[in-house]
């Protein structure tokens, strides 16, 4: 079998009849959340796609003040509409992880986690679990608040998806292996070798989880983590058949 065309970003299309959007990591920030989303109503009600698809890249939890807020506002988009579509990103895995099997030495705990807790009316302050018993009261808390559907939420995302030329995910692939066969963890947590290198793959990839001060245009890729969180700039790119668009939660 012959392996799959390589495709670059100046040829890539997106799927015909369908505009898709594609949201960066929102960490919380559900004001952002809501600017945007106003804004891609504003643009499909101008310009009237036959279609369309919006893909959150996960990192709905952590470091913004309102994790519980996003991820019952993306709850609701999706009961009302499954075109929105939900990846997970390497932070609602941990903050899952945590829910299952708590750990002080976590990447729940140790970034951002405090703040997600606190959005569903818990208190966790890293330099307060001085014992196990302490870490096992703030998990017996924090898993009676945390509504079993947001549990359901969080175990139902997805790791990837493509549509046309596009291939979206969280945090990177790894170069050299077939999108087919990516692991699961890398999709989550990849940073080098992927964000140097520029080796075309059979899809342009699609991804957040590394902050740049604007979107990142390759060969190969392009990100859209813009760090909501502290720069209050939410991205989503734009694709429409062979046109590329950014919208802002900034003016």
């Amino acid at each position: 079998m012959e392996p799959p065309p390589l495709v670059t970003l100046s040829e890539a299309r997106g799927p015909e009849g369908i505009r898709i959007y594609a949201i960066g990591d929102i960490h919380g920030c559900l004001p952002l959340l809501d600017k945007l989303l106003q804004k891609i109503e504003n643009d499909t009600a101008r310009s009237k796609p036959d279609d369309r698809r919006i893909i959150f890249l996960g990192d709905y939890v952590d470091r913004g003040a309102d994790s519980k807020g996003v991820i019952d506002r993306l709850i609701t988009l999706q009961a009302a509409d499954p075109r929105y579509i939900t990846l997970a990103g390497n932070h609602d895995m941990e903050f899952l992880a945590f829910l299952d099997h708590p750990s002080i030495d976590g990447v729940f705990v140790n970034s951002g986690g405090n703040v997600t807790a606190r959005s569903y009316g818990v208190k966790l302050n890293r330099s307060k679990l001085k014992t196990e018993a302490d870490l096992e009261q703030v998990h017996q808390k924090l898993v009676a608040a945390v509504p079993s559907s947001h549990v359901h939420f969080l175990k139902g995302l997805r790791h990837a998806v493509s549509f046309g030329d596009y291939f979206f995910c969280h945090a990177g692939v790894r170069p050299g292996t077939s999108l087919d066969r990516q692991d699961p963890d890398d999709l989550l947590w990849m940073r080098a070798p992927f964000l140097d290198s520029l080796m075309p793959l059979e899809k342009v990839v699609v991804h957040g989880h590394t902050i740049s001060a604007k979107p990142e245009e390759r060969i190969n890729r392009i990100g859209i983590d813009t760090g909501a969180y502290r720069t209050g700039r939410l991205t989503a790119l734009v694709i429409d058949g062979d046109h590329k668009a950014f919208l802002s939660s900034k003016p």
